[in-house]
Formats: structure tokens, C-alpha cells, sequence
């Protein structure tokens, strides 16, 4: 146990510095080498995912020997013969997953301290130096062992003021991703509503003395979680930091890509050079528009279905059709049918969708998209709260025709993603997340021709943490984006347009446009194309600052 190098650590909490550090995953021992080698306060030895033995952390914990770097290792449950043997070999404390009561922070406690605070056994390894520092280690380490929990799950929220009342821990460690799955949100790393719920919960250890921290995923995610008052911040995994610079490189070469789960190269998608200029014959003919659903036109299609229109021919859109559309409580949309296919996602309540008799409920973030002729209804089945539909049509022009049939009702179950070749179901808790369109944000795919062939648009949901962004890119087909969640910056040829609250940006062919969250808070949209697949044109990014060569300023 380096009890300098804990003493250090803990002292530079007391004065509110950030202590950072890096996340092992990797047999090398060099990579901790090097971490020590550059100064980091901080090196945590994962031993509950991967593939790292107990020959590797030794070694790990080796490397940090006589500097000023501690060395945790994360143990890969709560366990006191696991505590035993990371503290033997050296370890200067221990990362404890999954910690969702005081009870179970209590028994990890007691796990790291000799008796009579605890169970520790006293062992004859590199702790004691081989029996030769009995006395010394024994007389230091229960009041200098690390015990860092993790809070990964949503249980942990009611137990807060508890846990934060528990002594011995210095630091309470955060695991967004586990703690957006045990919230239903499996695949994110912060779901809808983690991100607040995490900060709030960080502000109550914060309160009680405690200090609190979590793995960044960017420098600019270093300095907002900073900002943020977390204090053990980390720098990355060895393997994201890796990845994160061979990203950079490739790009730098033209050779960029994003790999498939599978790891074969042959799935793997190239990322799309950046064009210093437009495409030529790409110039584009409109304006791009904002549409403000709350001030706009509303009609009532039926007793209780009310529309107001985002995008379509109204202002200027092309072969695509958008609309906020509530269903009253109880309220209902007859069969009917469209000559182009159709796309809903659930904003808020609930939502039935029957298809030729097939019962598919929704909630919020949930889709449905249906493929054109095929009959179609729609229920509010709450008695007390409206539900609130984005929908796509792929055409201009809306037209429908009612359906006089009747079909017998079949309930769907709950994880039927629909039938194939006719309708397609994405429901946001168990949606496959695509990483790597853009800094700090998150995209879902909801439909277009590869998921349901013959399909005339393409669009899903996107989620950007603060910072995030999407790069300069033009499109070859109009686009509607609907802000459906905090606030958005819109910037379209030297145009920037602040949207929310469902307000929604039709950007026509050729614009080069980005958008990108200034706040400090999560934003959501729901973008819709119209075209097949979700294909952008790359481009310098000072073309979407400025307005286009031989065009005044846009309405």
C-alpha cells in the first residue's frame, strides 16, 4: 500500500482538484507503466469485465510500485475473498460494482479493514512485504484503504442519503451505462433522464463530504464533467483512448471507419470523406424554414384527433410530409390507408396502432412505420391523458382513404418488432444504438429501404449530450427535424436558429446544414428524410457558416 501516494490523492480531493486517471482493460502492464511514467493520480485495474487474470492485475499493480499513482482494482462483485487477495498483492483499494444499499457499502467496508472494524485477513504478499511490515501495514491500512463503490443502478436512488452516511468511503464512482440499463434503457449511456438523475444524486454525496466520479468520453466531456463538480475523473479505458486516436489518424488519411459488432471487416462502414466544396449540381433552389407547430394551422381530422403541420408542401417540402398529431383521451382514427408509407413515433402518452386487425401498443419514443396500402388505426386508450404523435408520410401531398373492412383484433406481444414485410416496430428501450455520426450523440434508426425494402424515406430519433454535434453535410433530398426534447442549435448557411418544444427545421436539398447542443441539458430530435437511406455529403463546415455564393440572406 502506498500510503503517500493515498494520502496525496485524498488531499487533493480535500482542496476540490480533480484527480484523474486511467481505466485498464488490457494485459499490458506498460500501459500503466506509462500512466505513472506521465503523472496520472489514478490507475484502475478492471477485474470484473474483459478477459484480465489475477497474473495481469499483479503485474498492473507492479508496474505502480514507489510512484505516486494508486492503484485500485475494480473486483467483479462484492466479495471478501476477492477484497482479500486484490489488497495482498498491493492494491492501494478496491472499485466495488453494483452497490445499491448501505448494507452491502457496509459489508465492502468491513471486507477492506482488519478486525476488530472488519474481516481483513492479515496475509504474508507484497501488503505486508512478505510478513517483513506486519506491524507497519497493519497499523496504516484500515485508515488508508480506498473503498470506491459504483452506483450503476436505479435502485441506488432511494438508498442516496444512506449510502452517503455509510463511513469510510471517500468517493462514490458512477456507472452511466448499467445505470441506463437498469432503467430500461439498455445500449445508452445515458438514457432519457439519466444524465439529470445522476447529477442530482452527485449533489447529494456532495453535500454529505462525499466526492464523486465517472469515466469521461471526450476532453470536452473531461472539462463539462469538471464543471459539474465531479472530482475522480477518468480519462478513458486504455482501449477507448486507443480507439479514440486511431479514429483521429485514419481520418487523417482518408481511411476512417466504423467496425460491426460482429468484427467482420467485411461490415465494416467507411466514414465519408469531407468535401472542401459542394457537390456539383447540388445547388440548392429553396430556403430552409422553421416551423412552429404551436403557431401554426391545426385540423381536426375526426372527434378528438386534432394535426398541425411541420414540414410538407405548405412550406416548401418535397416528397415528404411531417405533422404533430393528438389523439385526445379515448379518442380514435379510423381505418384508412395512404398510397405512400407511413411512420409514428409516440412523444408522449400512449398509443395503440392496429394493422389489419394486429394490436401493437406504444409508448413514449416508440415507432411504428407502415408500408403504403396497407390499412391502418390508431387508439388513445388512456382515459385521462392525450397522446402526442410525430408522423412521416413519404409524399407532399397527404391523402388517405377510409377502409370500410372490418379485421378481427390480435394482441401483439410486447417484444414483436412487427410482421414481416408489412409494418416495423422500434421500441427505444431495446433499439440498437449507432455510434460515431458525431460526437456526444446517438442515433436510432426507426426505418428506410434496408429495413423494410421498398420504403420511399428514411428516418429515426437522435439524442445529443451537451457538446454534442453533427459535422457539415448536405443531403440529396429535403429533411424535416423535429426538436423534441431541450434545445438545439440549428445552423444553415450563416442562418442559426435555436429550436425547441417540437419546433422543426425543413431543410431542402443542397443546404449544407449541422445542429448541434450548446446547453448543458440532453437533446432529442426525430429527422426524417426524404429518400431511401439515411445518406449525408460530407463538407467543410465553413460552407454552413456562410450564405450561398449568389444568394441574399434567407428569409
Amino acid at each position: 500500500m502506498k500510503t503517500a501516494a493515498l494520502k496525496k490523492f485524498r488531499h487533493r480531493l480535500q482542496q476540490q482538484e480533480p484527480v484523474v486517471g486511467l481505466w485498464v482493460t488490457l494485459e499490458s502492464a506498460s500501459l500503466t507503466e506509462m500512466a505513472v511514467a506521465l503523472g496520472v493520480d489514478w490507475v484502475v485495474v478492471d477485474a470484473e469485465h474483459g478477459h484480465l487474470d489475477w497474473k495481469d492485475i499483479n503485474e498492473h499493480i507492479r508496474a505502480a510500485l514507489r510512484s505516486e499513482t494508486v492503484v485500485l482494482v475494480r473486483l467483479a462483485e462484492r466479495s471478501t475473498a476477492l477484497t482479500k487477495r486484490a489488497l495482498d498483492i498491493g492494491a492501494d483499494g478496491v472499485v466495488i460494482p453494483w452497490i445499491e444499499t448501505a448494507d452491502q457499502l457496509r459489508e465492502a467496508v468491513q471486507d477492506c479493514h482488519y478486525p476488530p472494524a472488519g474481516r481483513r485477513g492479515i496475509g504474508g504478499e507484497r501488503a505486508t512485504v512478505w510478513g517483513q511490515c506486519m506491524a507497519q501495514h497493519t497499523a496504516e491500512a484500515n485508515d488508508q484503504v480506498l473503498v470506491v463503490p459504483i452506483l450503476e443502478s436505479v435502485r441506488a436512488i432511494p438508498q442516496i442519503h444512506e449510502l452517503a452516511a455509510v463511513p469510510g468511503v471517500d468517493v462514490f464512482f458512477f456507472g452511466p451505462a448499467d445505470f441506463s440499463a437498469s432503467a430500461g434503457f439498455r445500449g445508452q449511456w445515458e438514457g432519457p433522464g439519466i444524465a439529470q438523475q445522476i447529477l442530482q444524486l452527485k449533489d447529494v454525496l456532495r453535500s454529505a463530504g462525499r466526492h464523486c466520479g465517472l469515466l469521461t468520453t471526450s476532453l470536452e466531456n473531461l472539462q463539462q464533467r469538471q464543471r459539474e463538480g465531479f472530482r475522480m475523473l477518468g480519462l478513458g479505458t486504455d482501449s477507448g483512448l486507443l480507439l479514440r486516436s486511431l479514429h483521429q489518424t485514419l481520418a487523417g488519411v482518408g481511411r476512417d471507419s466504423v467496425p460491426a459488432p460482429s468484427l467482420d471487416p467485411r461490415e465494416r462502414r467507411p466514414v465519408q470523406a469531407i468535401l472542401p466544396n459542394r457537390p456539383v449540381g447540388m445547388q440548392p433552389d429553396r430556403p430552409a424554414l422553421i416551423a412552429d407547430p404551436h403557431g401554426s394551422f391545426g385540423l381536426e381530422l375526426q372527434a378528438g384527433v386534432a394535426v398541425r403541420p411541420l414540414v410538407g408542401a405548405h412550406n416548401g417540402a418535397r416528397r415528404l410530409t411531417t405533422i404533430l398529431v393528438t389523439l385526445q383521451p379515448l379518442a380514435s382514427l379510423d381505418y384508412h390507408t395512404h398510397p405512400f408509407s407511413e411512420s409514428i413515433t409516440v412523444l408522449s402518452g400512449l398509443l395503440e396502432v392496429l394493422v389489419e386487425g394486429r394490436v401493437y401498443r406504444l409508448g413514449p419514443l416508440d415507432n411504428i412505420t407502415i408500408p403504403r396500402w396497407l390499412p391502418h388505426a390508431a387508439h388513445n386508450p388512456d382515459p385521462t391523458v392525450p397522446a402526442v404523435l410525430h408522423t412521416a408520410m413519404a409524399s407532399d401531398t397527404p391523402a388517405r382513404t377510409l377502409v370500410a373492412q372490418s379485421f378481427t383484433e390480435v394482441e401483439m406481444p410486447t417484444e414483436c418488432s412487427g410482421l414481416p414485410g408489412a409494418e416495423r416496430i422500434t421500441r427505444i428501450q431495446t433499439a440498437a444504438r449507432i455510434q460515431g455520426v458525431g460526437p456526444q450523440a446517438e442515433f436510432v434508426d426507426h426505418f428506410n429501404a434496408d429495413l423494410l425494402p421498398g420504403l420511399e424515406m428514411s428516418g429515426g430519433y437522435a439524442r445529443f449530450m451537451p457538446g454534442g454535434r453533427l459535422p457539415a453535410h448536405l443531403h440529396d433530398f429535403d429533411e424535416s427535424i423535429c426538436i423534441i426534447e431541450g434545445q438545439a442549435t440549428c445552423v444553415v448557411e450563416g442562418q442559426v436558429h435555436a429550436l425547441q418544444n417540437c419546433q422543426t427545421a425543413m431543410v431542402p436539398r443542397g443546404r449544407v446544414h449541422y445542429f448541434r447542443n450548446d446547453s448543458d441539458q440532453p437533446m432529442a430530435m426525430i429527422w426524417v428524410y426524404a429518400g431511401p437511406q439515411p445518406e449525408r455529403i460530407l463538407v467543410d463546415e465553413q460552407l454552413a457558416l456562410t450564405a450561398c455564393a449568389g444568394e441574399g440572406s434567407e428569409p
